[in-house]
């Protein structure tokens, strides 16, 4: 596998009235390519803002991002609005579908930004619906799917751009324990066909069908641990790595 990420030093800080709050504090992380990994803590670990750095929609305090070995933390912020269209799918816990729109029209949305033919934004989007198992969903809007059609409608979305990466936040939050199973089995197959994939999550179960598991605390990591192996590495060994 070769680099995608690499995060060096990585810190975020609000102000809350007058207190500064460290949401994320000297994170050092590798993530390669066609990983499948999970980012996983409480609430208050810092792992919604790590999603919203890795996602660019937010940008560090300090501390340097690389991304295809671009700096993103650097970026204007058309810059970023680029990065996020053409290198990452967002998958989110409430699907963000158009309520009017058809499942092949809510997968094509992403494309009209890049300037993509009609033709071919449909022909991809055909595509990826396929993919997912949606093929006879194509012309059904959001509110004839039933909650997994949705998100698998949302998936195909973020897949139509062919990012490098699936970012996921609570990707079965609002799904059933049998939809959800079904939704990370999706994801398992998408990662054997070479999908780099990262899910946030707080939720052991979700986080345990990927390959490697990051625990945020206080924001910083607490453990790094390849789930293949088991091993764990501890903040400091995961400095070194980073």
């Amino acid at each position: 596998m070769t680099e995608l990420i690499r995060l060096h030093d990585i810190g975020k800080q609000y102000q809350m009235g007058g207190e500064i709050i460290a949401a994320l504090d000297g994170i050092n992380l590798t993530i390669q390519r066609n990983e499948y990994m999970a980012f996983i803590g409480s609430s208050g670990s810092g792992k919604s803002t790590m999603m919203n750095i890795l996602g660019c929609l937010d940008t560090p305090s300090r501390g340097s991002y690389s991304l295809n070995g671009r700096n993103v933390a650097s970026m204007s912020q058309a810059e970023l609005a680029q990065t996020r269209n053409r290198e990452i799918g967002f998958i989110f816990q409430s699907f963000n579908l158009l309520p009017r729109a058809t499942a092949l029209q809510n997968v094509m949305q992403p494309l009209i930004y890049r300037g993509i033919r009609p033709a071919e934004r449909e022909r991809r989007a055909r595509q990826v619906l396929a993919r997912v198992g949606l093929e006879n969903r194509v012309d059904h809007l959001p509110n004839q799917l039933s909650g997994g059609q949705r998100q698998r409608v949302a998936i195909a979305r973020a897949l139509c751009g062919e990012p490098s990466i699936l970012l996921a936040d609570e990707p079965t939050g609002n799904l059933d324990s049998t939809t959800a199973a079904d939704i990370m089995s999706l994801f398992d197959t998408l990662h054997s066909e070479g999908q780099t994939i990262i899910v946030v999550t707080h939720e052991p179960d979700i986080a345990n069908h990927c390959q490697r598991t990051v625990r945020l605390s206080d924001g910083r990591v607490l453990t790094d641990t390849n789930t293949a192996s088991t091993t764990a590495l501890s903040p400091t060994e995961e400095i070194v790595r980073g």
